[in-house]
């Protein structure tokens, strides 16, 4: 007998704010030195937030956002602070100790 698989999708359980901070703490914790990572981790929170919506708060073109938070993407660093500021995420740095 076969195993029968689907894929993840991690939009399916990104239902509250609260969900959606936790996912990308994780992610930076588990990413943090890699870009990509990080950039389909704000993909993934676009899509359940809702592309097209972003795509409005930011001035940006839907099939851009998505072209930019792609596997393939490489947007400026204007691109990705808009996207954090219309998803309601503040960016800063930090000294590590």
């Amino acid at each position: 007998m076969a195993i029968k698989t689907t894929r993840w999708d991690s939009v399916e359980y990104l239902k509250t704010d609260e969900d959606i901070q936790l996912y990308l703490e994780a992610c930076f914790e588990d990413g943090s030195d890699d870009p990509a990572f990080l950039l389909h981790a704000l993909g993934v929170i676009a899509r359940a937030k809702n592309m097209s919506q972003l795509a409005r708060d930011t001035g940006l073109t839907r099939e851009g956002l998505y072209k930019a938070l792609s596997p393939e993407g490489n947007p400026t660093f204007a691109t990705v602070a808009k996207v954090t500021k219309a998803l309601g995420f503040k960016l800063s740095v930090q000294h590590s100790a």
